[in-house]
């Protein structure tokens, strides 16, 4: 058994792709596939099981992650002391939901790639519901979640920015006109949501039964840019985070309706495993990623505060 084939295993873990793994380690794909097979064969155990075209670990490939990532951890760490002052190289492999990914972390990946073009850079875009078990799992170096405050004895959490969530229509919605609005305003309206099990799909159908309201009429959709698109054209309220919806409100396609559900603290929050050793590119990626997002917190704080002065 090779550092070489067990680092291999990390990263097709991470990528659940033979061809991507490939082209992160700079392997040809037949080359990741043959150290894979005979990685199996000495151990005698299928590692991933291929349902078509997705690549999934079995529990034993699950199992031996969470062996050998801190093997390959403890190698990370001798190395770094070894070249202390050398440029930082190795991967980092982050995961966030649709969300984060698409407007809070572009930007904290350019500044930490500009300083580190040596590290390479893996993302899983992965459902909330799954990003702390694949810190447990060793699938992930550093997860971000959007998420009501988070407690765990075995992570660490950082909250970065509380995330205003509000409901958006069309400029010409009747509802838009209005300089205030009731709960019962919202009868018969038509809710532009994510899918059941969505955290803050949990949290919007919450507050409507607290209100003794279940008859809310849904549109569910699995990503952000299709709820935002369909409230453009008028087909119904859009509930989304404001970070989603800053441009469509700039330009006018969307305006924020008068209401907001009240007692509802959702914030972008960085976590990480307590027991993970934090190599200085972790620690790097993390500082960048305070950077940034604690920027835009403070840039937003004039917005969040006639928000609530409203």
């Amino acid at each position: 058994m090779e550092l070489r084939q067990l680092n291999t295993f990390r990263t097709v873990a991470s990528t659940l792709n033979f061809s991507r793994a490939a082209e992160v380690l700079n392997y040809v794909p037949s080359n990741v596939t043959m150290q894979m097979k005979a990685l199996e064969e000495e151990l005698g155990v299928r590692l991933f099981d291929r349902l078509g075209k997705q690549l999934v670990l079995t529990t034993a490939g699950e199992r031996f992650l969470m062996h050998i990532q801190v093997v390959l951890d403890k190698v990370d760490e001798a190395r770094s002391i070894v070249h202390d002052n050398e440029e930082l190289t190795g991967t980092l492999t982050i995961s966030a939901n649709e969300v984060l990914c698409a407007y809070r972390l572009p930007d904290v990946f350019h500044l930490f790639r500009s300083r580190h073009p040596g590290v390479r850079l893996i993302f899983r875009t992965v459902p909330n519901q799954q990003l702390k078990q694949s810190l447990f799992d060793g699938t992930a170096d550093v997860v971000f979640m959007l998420d009501e405050p988070i407690r765990s004895t075995g992570l660490a959490i950082e909250s970065m920015v509380e995330e205003t969530f509000r409901f958006f229509a069309a400029p010409d919605h009747p509802l838009a006109k209005r300089p205030s609005l009731q709960m019962d305003d919202f009868h018969r309206e038509v809710f532009l949501t994510n899918e059941k099990g969505c955290m803050y799909r949990t949290m919007f159908d919450r507050s409507f039964e607290q209100e003794g309201i279940d008859t809310i009429t849904h549109l569910e959709f699995q990503n952000a840019e299709a709820i935002k698109q369909c409230a453009i054209t008028g087909i119904g309220i859009a509930f989304l985070p404001e970070v989603v919806v800053k441009a469509e409100l700039a330009r006018g396609d969307l305006v924020t309706l008068p209401w907001q559900i009240p007692d509802l603290y959702v914030y972008t929050q960085m976590l990480w495993h307590k027991d993970k050793w934090l190599s200085p590119i972790i620690c790097s990626f993390i500082k960048a990623a305070r950077e940034v997002i604690a920027e835009d917190q403070v840039e937003n704080m004039p917005l969040r505060k006639g928000l609530m002065e409203k």
